[in-house]
């Protein structure tokens, strides 16, 4: 009869693996890090299998290993689960993961509305560039944009578009029949070389059928959404925001929109929800309010109506 691997070992190489060394899940599980890998040496052993390639005394998963490790994960987050459930103090753990832009402002302040509809829920929100790890962050639930992760269940939310928003003193300094936006200062948004292509001002003046002129390579530059959103809102110059970040500054006033011209966004926002979380019913409601947010922001009637100047 072939042994069976111990609880202990397999949650030695689930710490393991999830984490990406010994020395980490040594860590979690309050053990040393030759204990850890006695452990899963064992576990090895017994299975007849090798689960990690030991290489210049760095730990790589093998085939049988990433096979693993998912299965592993979802059991020992359901035995938490069971054991937390039983013993009378249970609350589902949600792990969320967004743009950095959208962690620092537009989800944060939100969030208190999905806890106060669902009931107590630990979330841990991450801002995070793509791409993700799914497993060794044991993310639930990601929002991206653009089609990152065809490899899990993912799906189209919304596409987005892009709008001239500045404070309402800065709009007021344009004289009536000077063009839009004639001496007003241009705030740029560069994502890096490693993020998606944003929409850049010179992609404005051409889809406005304008010369851009020198304006298109002066003023301020942000490398985030929000920072961008944040200079615009001080009063600073004209940035080219999402509405999905804009629509609440609109709606309350300290934006404008100066002039109508709009320009969509090359890829829709996407939500990926990995299938070992997906049937858990805090996971299917964050899913639902998250889209209902999105959308709400993305269709606001400060975005769809006329902006402060009609040009």
């Amino acid at each position: 009869m072939v042994a069976l691997p111990s609880l202990r070992g397999l949650q030695a190489f689930e710490a393991a693996a999830r984490t990406g060394s010994f020395a980490a899940a040594a860590e979690e599980l309050s053990v040393s890090a030759a204990a850890v890998s006695q452990l899963v040496r064992t576990v090895e052993e017994q299975m007849g299998r090798k689960l990690f390639h030991r290489v210049n005394r760095r730990v790589v998963l093998s085939e049988a290993g990433v096979e693993m490790l998912p299965r592993l994960t979802m059991a020992f987050q359901e035995i938490g689960s069971v054991a937390r459930d039983v013993g009378g103090a249970f609350r589902p753990r949600l792990v969320v993961s967004v743009p950095p832009s959208m962690a620092m402002g537009w989800l944060s302040e939100r969030l208190a509305g999905f806890v106060a509809s669902h009931g107590a829920v630990d979330i841990s929100l991450r801002g995070d560039d793509d791409p993700v790890q799914f497993e060794h962050e044991l993310i639930d639930v990601r929002l991206s944009y653009g089609p990152h992760y065809r490899e899990h269940p993912t799906e189209d939310i919304v596409r987005d578009a892009v709008y001239p928003v500045c404070a309402p003193r800065l709009a007021s300094a344009v004289k009536s029949g000077d063009g839009p936006l004639a001496g007003l200062p241009l705030i740029h948004t560069d994502w890096g070389p490693t993020g998606a292509s944003f929409p850049s001002w010179r992609n404005w003046f051409e889809a406005a059928g304008l010369e851009p002129g020198r304006a298109v390579q002066r003023g301020l530059s942000a490398n985030s959404s929000r920072a961008a959103l944040d200079l615009a809102i001080s009063g600073l110059g004209v940035a080219l925001a999402q509405g999905v970040y804009c629509a609440r500054a609109l709606e309350d006033g300290r934006l404008v929109r100066p002039v109508s011209r709009s320009l969509e966004l090359r890829q829709p926002y996407c939500l990926t929800i990995p299938e070992r979380g997906a049937r858990r019913d805090v996971v299917a409601a964050f899913r639902q309010w998250l889209i209902e947010e999105c959308v709400r922001s993305v269709r606001s009637p400060a975005l769809v109506g006329q902006p402060s100047d009609s040009r």
